[in-house]
């Protein structure tokens, strides 16, 4: 197995599940547990994989290639910013976007 083989799925889900706790308690302390609890749900974008043939492609860059990866949807999420109540949600779903994203740039390594 080479580095990349080994770094990068271990950056991939270090990204999804550990830095989101970081995320929660930074920018939303007072309800932090939810907040994490809340950004980890939005994992359910990746419903979207089960559309594609094949279903997981480790050389596909999901970002512009699945719906919910794409980049009107990303603008959505943007939107849901600027509502307190979607706020959370949001950015979960832009962080997890910006995880999918690395996984693009290891094709360049």
């Amino acid at each position: 197995m080479t580095t990349t083989e080994v770094l990068q799925p271990l950056i991939h889900y270090s990204l999804h599940f550990l830095f989101p706790v970081a995320l929660a308690w930074l920018f939303f302390r007072k309800e932090w547990k939810r907040a994490y609890l809340l950004m980890l749900a939005t994992m359910l974008v990746d419903l979207d994989h089960l559309l594609a043939e094949p279903i997981f492609d480790p050389n596909r860059c999901s970002i512009g290639f699945h719906i919910l990866h794409s980049y009107h949807a990303i603008a959505v999420y943007f939107v849901l910013l600027l509502f307190k109540k979607t706020r959370i949600v949001a950015v979960g779903l832009l962080f997890h976007m910006f995880t999918d994203y690395q996984d693009c740039l290891w094709r360049f390594l």
